[in-house]
């Protein structure tokens, strides 16, 4: 089975939220917080098929990554959520995606230098390059080949740097892009599984 491709953080909520409606008609729990003392959304819906459960609040500790010395956490513009973590569960198939973006003065070369390191602790580290944030992420799950390892999809053109490593149904991800002097990236971990296994 092969999961939509989202390339951003507002496009995951979309079709997180989405899939919550759907569900919601067959809902024995839904308890949905419109928004917290900080203005974060979350949703949490358990239904005899599955649940779906969605966070703005993202801890960076379950990307499995630190934090880029210095960076900032990138504000939310208007609708345009820039963390999300998203764990969708059913008896055919699991998503868990988490994501969220940063901001640094550094130049890309000094914060990709600097994740290309730590991400090596998962595997062979692979480069990739594409013309926005996450625009070369691709996830499958469900199928024999979704435990290939990873690879740049793309057409590898553009100036935005995604580092990769694990396999199609687990990876780590970050992707960096010239912001001025500085940068913008977003660090993700996604995880699926098919009908069997657990996430």
């Amino acid at each position: 089975m092969l999961v939509p491709q989202p390339l951003d953080i507002k496009t995951r909520l979309l079709i997180a939220v989405a899939f919550a409606a759907w569900l919601t008609v067959l809902a024995c729990s839904v308890n949905v917080k419109d928004h917290d003392a900080g203005g974060n959304s979350k949703v949490d819906i358990d239904t005899p098929i599955g649940g779906i459960h969605v966070n703005e609040q993202v801890d960076v500790r379950d990307t499995g990554l630190a934090v880029y010395p210095g960076a900032r956490q990138k504000p939310k513009t208007g609708e345009d959520k820039k963390s999300a973590n998203v764990n969708i569960s059913t008896g055919f198939f699991g998503v868990k995606v988490v994501a969220i973006e940063y901001e640094s003065d550094d130049a890309p070369g000094k914060v990709v230098g600097f994740y290309r390191d730590q991400l090596k602790k998962f595997g062979n580290v692979i480069e990739c390059h594409t013309a926005k944030l996450c625009g070369d992420l691709s996830v499958k799950a469900g199928e024999k080949s979704s435990h290939n390892p990873v690879s740049c999809n793309g057409s590898e053109a553009g100036n935005v740097v995604e580092l990769k490593v694990g396999t199609e149904d687990d990876q780590h991800v970050v992707s960096v892009e010239p912001s001025g002097n500085g940068s913008d990236f977003a660090l993700v971990f996604v995880q699926t599984r098919g009908k069997e296994g657990s996430i």
